[in-house]
């Protein structure tokens, strides 16, 4: 069953903390500690400037995503899964889908991720070439893919 993805609403916001705190965390806490406060007041802001989606397994919530247009290019980010259900081609499938409507639109897309969170490989496989790094993240972008005839 292909995961789908439907807007977030104000009550998924414990579960997109949650999401976080399972797949994110240890790499957050990895090199800086898991603050809980700092992470939720994080988290909160992220919340309310940025258009969630829950992703779902079924009618089971499973992960999360944000997308958004700025500065002339598709942003994604608080792309989680819950570690349960990650290698499962659940990334994958919902990547797939965001690539898709990129390509159809033209759009280049960018995302950053935690030089040592493995998901690298994940963006990697999709076409993701690094444009630029500093000492904590890995700054990635994707160009639009013409259709095959």
């Amino acid at each position: 069953m292909a995961p789908t993805i439907r807007t977030a609403v104000e009550s998924d916001f414990e579960f997109a903390f949650d999401a976080k705190r399972q797949a994110l965390g240890p790499y957050v806490a990895a090199r800086w500690g898991w603050d809980e406060d700092f992470q939720r007041n994080l988290h909160l802001s992220r919340w309310r400037e940025r258009p969630w989606s829950v992703i779902l397994k079924g009618a089971t919530p499973v992960g999360t995503i944000a997308t958004w247009k700025i500065d002339g290019h598709l942003r994604i980010g608080e792309f989680y899964v819950l570690p349960a259900f990650q290698r499962s081609g659940i990334g994958s499938a919902v990547l797939r889908h965001v690539l898709g409507q990129a390509d159809q639109d033209n759009e280049v897309i960018r995302l950053e991720h935690l030089k040592w969170n493995p998901v690298g490989e994940l963006y990697g496989r999709h076409g993701f070439v690094q444009e630029s790094a500093n000492d904590t993240h890995c700054f990635l972008a994707r160009r639009p893919v013409a259709p095959q005839r």
